[in-house]
């Protein structure tokens, strides 16, 4: 099963996010989410435990408890929901071209 984990502190690492839940069971996976620009860390990972039951313990157990000087919270992961990117590329109603008329040449305020 695949957490969540929020809160995280920007100094946290793949690696200690890893040794932090293998307390409570076999971690398959830890990530720590990081903008793919600066390359921060976005302040939350995921980590997949190897059975439900483990992952289970993790939340119970996990949740609420600092991890590198911040209180984390642990909740299983929901799959992502797509996203439309296109959202920018339409346009917004309006045709921006209010100075021209149907033909597409520039209409005279004075004919």
């Amino acid at each position: 099963m695949k957490l969540f984990v929020g809160g995280l502190s920007w100094d946290t690492t793949d690696d200690s996010l890893k040794n932090f839940f293998a307390s409570v069971g076999n971690v398959v996976s830890a990530t720590v989410i990081s903008d793919k620009f600066s390359g921060r860390s976005k302040g939350f990972g995921f980590v997949e435990m190897s059975s439900d039951d483990e992952a289970r313990e993790a939340i119970s157990k996990l949740n609420g408890q600092s991890l590198d000087g911040r209180t984390i919270v642990v909740n299983e992961a929901r799959p992502q929901v797509p996203r439309d990117n296109n959202f920018s590329r339409r346009p917004s109603g309006g045709r921006g071209d209010f100075n021209r008329d149907n033909r597409g040449s520039k209409r005279s305020h004075y004919s």
